[in-house]
């Protein structure tokens, strides 16, 4: 897998392997063979700054041809690519690039001075090797790096030691709940699962992926990863923008793409006649993940996109891929997340370390995992590691439930569980039955605090355009599917909820300030 574009560039060199077409006319490509050559020049480049094997070197910037080229120049020379949010602020980008202990920074231009204000918090960082433009200072510790790669030898770059883990990778979490963490793979994922999921899913070597969303993210990025292995062309949006991407799908016969609910919401929010502006009847794979896609999103998707396109998958950044919904359930089974993924072992566990036997949402506990493709450890972290591991499985927190066919249901993050009046109530089911309300474009809901009942349920909602949607209409609609101690008590009204850079509803800041009123009114 270290050298897998040297055995494209022999087998089908002159096929495009990145495709970066740009809605203000810019237009770049590159060819397989291409592609081969220039990673071993960036591969040179690494190694001439002082890059050794097992070393990590972070990188930030938006979808570009530079940012693909960087994780398999990496993967090259045995180095771990280690990709850092450009949405974050200051001193969480500091906190990634100074906790993995790299020494060198590739990033794009444009990113460039948020380096400079965040200097003084990295000091292990001896050069900020800086592409696709100008560095923001004549200072020596910016490398302008985009002439210097073209003097590179386009030879196989010094072939990293056979103990060199091959394909490590190390990802930073969302931070949903506190600091982010460290994913550390030391190996890429088992090929034999790797083939049994591609094979689940349909995936073919001719299939054209499209970026949706930016590649810093586990799940866009590794699907990326996926299509590179698989010698697919890839077409990178540099910034999502919905109708871009209806343009570069119907001009690029786009077959693959991996998204969030996001995008695809605000895709299928256009108006129709622009969307029918486009033909999108060559998608054949969408990979729904990130942030689970309601029931009624599903049904908006299927309206446009052809039917047997959409897959969703449960997963992690650290566990990897567990499940599967395939396209003939999706309307079949709402809620559910599917069956395990080829190779995939799931259990579910009470609060007392017990086994859950039964099926149905009456049985419900915390979903372990174990597989090939779960994360090694929790970089500098191996307590919050342990504290996940239970009989060689591995959990992220999620509470889930399996029907009697198999299907697995994520009820919702173990944390965000509220309970209120001895009630154990999963905020994902009343905002999937919210979410079906046209009025409602998308809602947060959650606990916070109740003298009488420890916590009542409260829901942040998002309107459709300019619906005409309020508290006691939402009141009624939810207590049509839901029950009555699941209603929102409450509700508050919001233009935007706010997420993580993958998708993520960050619902500690929407709840953190109910308990900082409780708290300091005890």
């Amino acid at each position: 897998m270290a050298d897998i574009l040297n055995a494209h560039a022999a087998n089908f060199g002159d096929r495009l392997a990145v495709i970066d077409d740009r809605p203000n006319g810019d237009h770049f490509s590159i060819t397989y063979g291409q592609l081969d050559l220039f990673t071993n020049q960036l591969g040179h480049l690494l190694v001439s700054h002082g890059v050794n094997p097992g070393d990590r070197v972070v990188w930030c910037g938006q979808n570009s041809i530079g940012v693909v080229s960087l994780m398999s120049a990496a993967r090259k020379v045995g180095a771990t690519a280690v990709p850092l949010n450009y949405r974050l602020t200051d001193d969480e980008a500091a906190y990634v690039i100074d906790h993995c202990d790299a020494e060198i920074v590739y990033v794009d231009a444009d990113f460039a001075p948020m380096l400079e204000r965040v200097r003084g918090s990295i000091p292990k960082i001896r050069e900020v090797l800086v592409f696709g433009g100008a560095p923001p200072s004549d200072d020596a510790w910016y490398i302008s790096v985009d002439a210097e790669v073209a003097s590179m030898p386009d030879s196989a770059p010094p072939e990293p030691p056979a103990e060199t883990a091959d394909g490590a990778t190390m990802i930073y979490t969302s931070g949903t709940t506190g600091k982010p963490k460290g994913a550390f793979r030391r190996r890429a994922t088992a090929p034999t699962q790797m083939v049994a999921m591609l094979e689940h899913i349909g995936y073919r070597t001719d299939d054209t992926y499209l970026t949706t969303g930016p590649l810093y993210h586990s799940g866009p990025g590794g699907f990326m990863g996926i299509a590179i292995n698989m010698g697919q062309t890839i077409v990178v949006q540099r910034k999502f923008n919905a109708e871009d991407w209806l343009r570069l799908v119907d001009k690029y016969r786009c077959s693959s793409t991996f998204s969030a609910p996001t995008p695809i919401r605000m895709i299928c929010n256009l108006p129709d006649d622009t969307i029918a502006k486009y033909d999108v009847s060559s998608m054949r794979v969408m990979i729904a993940n990130a942030a689970p896609w309601s029931f009624a999103l599903k049904q908006q998707y299927l309206s446009h996109f052809p039917a047997e396109s959409l897959f969703e998958v449960y997963g992690s950044t650290e566990l990897g891929v567990n499940t599967i919904l395939r396209p003939e359930d999706q309307l079949r089974k709402p809620g559910s997340c599917g069956k395990p993924s080829p190779m995939v072992e799931i259990r579910l566990y009470d609060d007392n370390g017990n086994i859950v036997e039964g099926t149905g949402p009456e049985h419900t506990g915390e979903l372990f995992v174990r597989s090939p493709s779960v994360f090694s450890d929790y970089y500098k972290q191996n307590d919050k590691f342990m504290e996940d591991h239970r009989d060689g499985y591995q959990t992220v927190g999620d509470i889930a439930y399996i029907d009697d066919e198999g299907f697995i249901y994520i009820c919702d993050r173990k944390k965000d569980m509220i309970i209120s009046g001895g009630m154990n109530i999963y905020p994902a089911e009343i905002e999937a039955a919210l979410e079906q309300h046209p009025g409602v474009l998308e809602a947060a809901v959650f606990g916070i605090p109740s003298e009488d009942w420890g916590e009542t349920v409260h829901a942040v909602v998002v309107r459709n355009g300019n619906a005409e949607v309020n508290d006691d209409i939402l009141n009624e609609h939810s207590r049509v599917s839901l029950a009555s101690y699941k209603v929102p008590r409450s509700f508050s009204w919001a233009d935007e909820l706010p997420k993580t850079g993958s998708g993520k509803i960050l619902k500690r800041e929407l709840r953190q300030p109910y308990w900082d009123q409780f708290n300091s009114s005890i």
